[in-house]
């Protein structure tokens, strides 16, 4: 259970602008932190538990906790994979699409933490999808992760500046995604208690 957030997440759960989130923050009606030696703000989870109260706020999305990540591959022993590590890891919950209109269509209503893209797909391909997501400012703080077994070492310089934050080659190393989706998403690599 996170009990900590930074403005980001706080502005994803409260379903507000991340600047609203500032605004309250540095008016004294959201209660948190500084980060000693950074100007980064954090806001424990209480604080905003009772900040979404007082403003009527509905705090499902506080409750579940869970990172969304939305899968997107037209490889069904790829998707499965993907899945079902992250349906193991409880932390974690998942949609999936096989083409990029759906990923465009998904990302903005789902609006997951991060997106795992494939950069083939049948109608339009990765990097057009990055560029679509990076066109609309209400999700430029959804994370993506490019995957593919087709790329030349320029064309993942071309997904980087179109939006991608990070690029794997297929064969998947899976244990390797896991441990590049915690780190975009500032999280623990492994769950406590599970393994190391």
């Amino acid at each position: 259970m996170k009990t900590v957030f930074t403005t980001g997440e706080a502005a994803k759960i409260c379903k507000v602008s991340q600047q609203t989130i500032i605004r309250c923050f540095d008016s004294g009606q959201l209660k948190g932190f500084r980060v000693p030696g950074s100007r980064f703000r954090r806001i424990p989870r209480d604080a905003l538990y009772r900040f979404m109260k007082e403003n009527g706020i509905p705090t499902d999305a506080l409750e579940s906790g869970k990172r969304r990540v939305l899968i997107v591959d037209d490889d069904p022993a790829v998707v499965e994979l993907i899945s079902e590590v992250l349906a193991s890891d409880a932390r974690f919950e998942t949609r999936v699409v096989n083409n990029g209109f759906g990923a465009g269509m998904q990302a903005k209503e789902y609006h997951p933490d991060l997106i795992i893209l494939d950069v083939m797909l049948p109608d339009i391909n990765g990097q057009a999808v990055c560029e679509l997501i990076r066109r609309d400012p209400t999700m430029a703080d959804i994370r993506i992760i490019c995957i593919s077994g087709m790329v030349e070492e320029d064309k993942i310089q071309e997904l980087r500046d179109s939006g991608a934050d990070d690029f794997l080659h297929k064969p998947l190393d899976i244990d390797e995604l896991m441990r590049r989706i915690c780190r975009l998403l500032d999280m623990e690599a492994s769950v406590p208690g599970v393994g190391g």
